[in-house]
């Protein structure tokens, strides 16, 4: 049994607090694969794609996932891991890859400025563009979908812990 889970899903999929109340839940560490990457190098999400550009962050995004070492943890990386093929490759050996499911309406209200969030937008990419491209490669990672619809984070905790509890026993 593969001792991590990771979240992966859009921009405010709820990848963050769900995974924060998801390890509370299975005393498991939790791990903002974001706040790694800002660790690591000494500068913001928007910062690194300002000077690089999309390619040059996800360049670093994708070395930084391939490089976690961790156990028992839920770990939360940028919606945009799913472009660099060595870390969902390194993310599935070590976990269990919850995809977050989030109709589109859903991200759009829930998202703001996605400059300042980091999210990587090629030139002339509409966040609509962007969910339309993402998704089958979410889909295509995923051990396991779980939609969130307007449920709210606790009742997707309260689901993911049963479906982990059950593989646990399998």
């Amino acid at each position: 049994m593969k001792s991590n889970i990771t979240l992966i899903g859009m921009p405010a999929s709820g990848k963050s607090t769900i995974g924060v109340l998801l390890a509370k839940r299975l005393g498991y560490s939790f791990v903002d694969v974001d706040i790694v990457i800002q660790e690591k190098t000494g500068k913001l999400l928007k910062e690194i794609l300002k000077e690089q550009g999309p390619d040059g962050f996800l360049q670093v995004e994708d070395r930084i996932n391939q490089e976690l070492n961790v156990k028992h943890s839920v770990i939360a990386p940028g919606g945009s891991v799913i472009y660099g093929k060595k870390a969902m490759e390194h993310l599935q050996e070590i976990s269990q890859v919850v995809y977050l499911k989030l109709e589109y309406e859903e991200v759009e209200s829930r998202l703001r400025d996605l400059v300042d969030r980091g999210v990587v937008l090629r030139p002339g990419m509409t966040l609509q563009d962007l969910y339309r491209e993402r998704t089958p490669l979410y889909e295509r990672y995923a051990d396991i979908t779980v939609s969130e619809g307007t449920r709210g984070p606790w009742a997707v905790v309260d689901e993911l812990r049963t479906i982990m509890e059950k593989r646990r026993k399998l």
